[in-house]
């Protein structure tokens, strides 16, 4: 049983330090997202599909373990959180700790990853807003200036659609 542990909690670091990298790959993406270069953004995209790769490697992994150890417990793997084998464990204080510490890092860094991702998120939704702007901007223009429907002979003899009815003896 203890080595099912360890093997649940070295997974659980590497998947830790996965998302540590993922991180920092998120922060920098923010300043890219500000500049506005599609080049590095799009490179940064790709290493974090790398990463993403790996993560989901692990998190396989991960769940063989988890079920493993469910099967020696007699538990249901769809239920037994880590919390919950951590409660298990309470006789074994080192393998409980070590799994408190892990859960407690991972809990941290995925609690970082949301707020950066949310940020990173409100940068592109004003990126793509600015560039809709643009876009609009340019488009109208290319359009001629509207001219309130008034008639091609009387616009072109400056008449404006009166037809020389204006009074001038106020």
């Amino acid at each position: 049983m203890a080595s099912l542990i360890d093997n649940l909690i070295t997974t659980l670091e590497q998947e830790n330090e996965e998302y540590q990298t993922l991180l920092g790959l998120s922060m920098e993406k923010t300043g890219i997202i500000v500049k506005g270069d599609h080049a590095a953004l799009s490179a940064i995209v790709e290493k974090e599909q790398e990463v993403v790769t790996r993560l989901v490697a692990l998190e396989k992994r991960r769940a063989e373990a988890t079920g493993d150890i469910a099967i020696v417990l007699n538990k249901d793997p769809k239920t037994l959180t880590l919390t919950r084998l951590t409660e298990l464990l309470s006789g074994q204080k080192k393998e409980a700790d070590a799994l408190r510490n892990v859960h407690d890092k991972l809990s941290a860094t995925m609690a970082q990853m949301v707020r950066v991702n949310e940020h990173n998120k409100v940068l592109l939704q004003e990126s793509l807003d600015m560039l809709e702007f643009e876009i609009n901007l340019v488009q109208s223009m290319k359009q001629g200036p509207a001219t309130a429907n008034y008639a091609g002979k009387d616009y072109a003899n400056n008449n404006y659609g009166m037809n020389g009815s204006f009074d001038t003896k106020q």
